[in-house]
């Protein structure tokens, strides 16, 4: 029930809108219990012309009233009455009904945008360490075929929950009312299809949770082998993808199928118990009518009003199984709302207004999983100062910028700017002084003003051609179909690597940031794009704080400094020519690469 109250709690802010479409149902119900009830005059005063004899019926004062009223009517007059007072309550009973399918409709859209709002929201306060985790496929799964279960939980399960408890209490009161005695024996059926319905209600959160997964396991498999599209090809895996896929659908079907089975096996057994339950009463109720204790109109309303209790039983069991399966989703959805980001604002936060002196690593170590990834960094870096960070693979050089940039914290240690801890500004504060260009360069689906323009989407089209100059960039753009209104494609395949990477630094320019840190930003580029995007860096850098990754030494040969990282620790430091003298790390890095071509010309 926690769970259930807790997957509810989406819908509070609409909770006017349930109330209204429950009254709406009630009026329905009542409604279906007027149109069931017309039956007895149909069959005693119309079709045979015989008093309507309720026994000891125990039906409210006005009912009784209305029945003796029909009992004195002729049958034309009692014919000509419904068809005057039935048409009247099929319309408004219409109008209730569109009205309360409109508005849990309504409800329900609202809960899953609002959740798909919460959980994307969520995501984009995560920490980066959170990512790493978990697979872009899985993610994507629980906002859309996750929340689709909900969906249905709150708009559709919920209506029939309401809706179909109204029938069961409204055709339950009225069998009670028509013979008390007989409507005891049917109050066997609850217990007989509760028990069935918690068994199976258990077996079918199971199984949708393992179906979610295997949903999320699909979207996984698809993001990588279409993004992958050319390994694939390259590899000539197209049979083994397809194997693999087909294996992974046949999972997902095979699970899939187990919970409709049984969801169907509940629905049956419902309404075999039900029939059951019909044909004993129909003898007792046939042995009344033959007695003449009740006409035959109160008997075929009794089974009518009995029989109804099946369809609202079914469904119940119905929405039970629906509500299991979202219930199930919402676990997971949840373990995303209830995920506290490591990296964090503090409530006193203050914005970082300008950048004045200096950055400074203090003791700075930091820790992944048990890994220690730094190791006591201690560095200063002047305002207007480039700094270069150089090592072998794995060293830590990409993890000491981005704590820069808070997308983790320190484990111990801090990092000053200006004598403040960075974690006493606010992060957009922080993040809106420091510019980023990395080895892997991401574009959107969109044009190419728009993806230069992301961190400033007012700039103007004399500002964007303006950093599309200094990145190397206006020339090719021009050249472009539709230049600057050229849509790229998809993380921009339609433009080459070093055009890719000119459009980063274009975009990093317009934010104009006084901090700008490059994380390899040329190592994957052949030496005529390299040309072009060194040239641009360079025009870059001129009066900014610069960070620098380099993979390839000989492109920061004139730094100010140069630190060496290994195994997560500063090793050297100095500027080129010393480091090459001291026959250390750097020394060999920079004679291997001088042995090795990193360029294919």
């Amino acid at each position: 029930m926690r769970d259930y109250l807790r997957l509810l709690r989406f819908s509070r802010p609409y909770f006017r809108l349930l109330i209204l479409s429950g009254f709406c149902m009630g009026v329905v119900s009542l409604l279906d219990v007027f149109r069931l009830s017309a039956i007895v005059p149909v069959i005693d005063r119309i079709f045979t012309n015989r008093e309507i004899t309720f026994g000891a019926a125990k039906f409210p004062p006005f009912v009784k009233g209305l029945l003796a009223g029909l009992n004195q009517r002729s049958p034309l007059e009692v014919l000509r009455l419904l068809l005057l007072v039935i048409p009247v309550a099929l319309v408004i009973r219409a109008f209730f009904e569109f009205l309360q399918s409109y508005l849990m409709s309504d409800v329900g859209q609202r809960v899953i945008r609002d959740i798909r709002g919460c959980l994307y929201n969520k995501m984009q306060q995560l920490s980066l360490d959170y990512f790493a985790h978990r697979r872009g496929g899985e993610l994507i799964s629980r906002i859309t075929n996750d929340v689709n279960l909900i969906e249905n939980a709150v708009s559709y399960a919920l209506t029939d929950l309401v809706y179909q408890s109204f029938e069961l209490a409204f055709f339950s009161i009225l069998i009670f009312m028509i013979n008390w005695k007989m409507a005891l024996i049917c109050m066997v059926i609850p217990p007989l299809v509760g028990w069935p319905m918690t068994v199976v209600g258990k077996k079918l959160r199971s199984l949708s949770r393992r179906a979610q997964e295997k949903m999320a396991d699909l979207n996984s498999f698809l993001i990588e082998t279409i993004s992958g599209v050319r390994i694939v090809r390259a590899f000539c895996m197209e049979k083994k993808e397809i194997s693999r896929f087909q294996g992974m659908i046949q999972d997902y079907y095979r699970i899939a199928m187990k919970a409709v089975k049984r969801t169907i096996l509940l629905g049956i057994s419902t309404e075999l118990i039900g029939v059951f339950i019909a044909l004993f009463v129909l003898y007792f109720g046939g042995v009344m009518v033959v007695e003449g204790r009740i006409s035959f109109g109160v008997f075929a309303l009794f089974m009518a009003a009995l029989l109804s209790l099946i369809k609202p039983i079914k469904k119940l069991s119905q929405v039970n199984s629906i509500n299991q399966q979202a219930l199930a989703a919402s676990r997971r959805i949840y373990e995303i709302l209830d995920v506290v980001p490591t990296v964090k604002e503090s409530s006193g936060a203050l914005p970082l207004l300008a950048f004045q002196d200096s950055i400074v690593f203090d003791n700075v170590w930091f820790s992944y999983g048990h890994e220690d990834m730094l190791k006591g960094i201690n560095l200063k870096v002047k305002k207007g100062q480039l700094l270069a960070i150089v090592g072998p693979s794995g060293a830590g050089k990409s993890t000491l910028l981005d704590l820069i940039l808070r997308f983790y914290d320190p484990t111990k240690g801090c990092i000053l700017i200006d004598g403040c801890d960075i974690r006493s500004f606010r992060i957009g504060s922080l993040r809106k002084h420091i510019g980023l260009v990395t080895q892997e360069t991401i574009l959107f689906n969109d044009t190419v003003k728009a993806n230069i323009a992301y961190s400033c989407p007012e700039a103007s089209q004399d500002e964007i051609e303006r950093v599309a100059s200094e990145a190397n960039a206006h020339d090719f753009i021009t050249r472009l179909p539709l230049g600057y209104d050229t849509v790229i494609g998809d993380r921009g395949i339609k433009l080459s690597g070093g055009e890719r990477q000119r459009l980063a630094i274009a975009r990093a320019l317009l934010k104009n940031p006084e901090i700008l840190i490059l994380d390899e930003a040329t190592s994957q580029l052949d030496s005529a794009s390299e040309r072009l995007v060194q040239e641009a860096l360079n025009r870059a850098m001129v009066g900014r704080t610069v960070f620098v990754v380099a993979h390839r030494l000989a492109t920061v040969r004139n730094a100010e400094k140069i630190v060496v990282l290994d195994k997560g620790q500063i090793v050297e430091s100095g500027r080129h020519e010393e480091l090459l003298r001291s026959g250390r790390l750097y020394q060999r890095l920079y004679q291997l690469q001088e042995l090795v071509p990193t360029n294919f010309e």
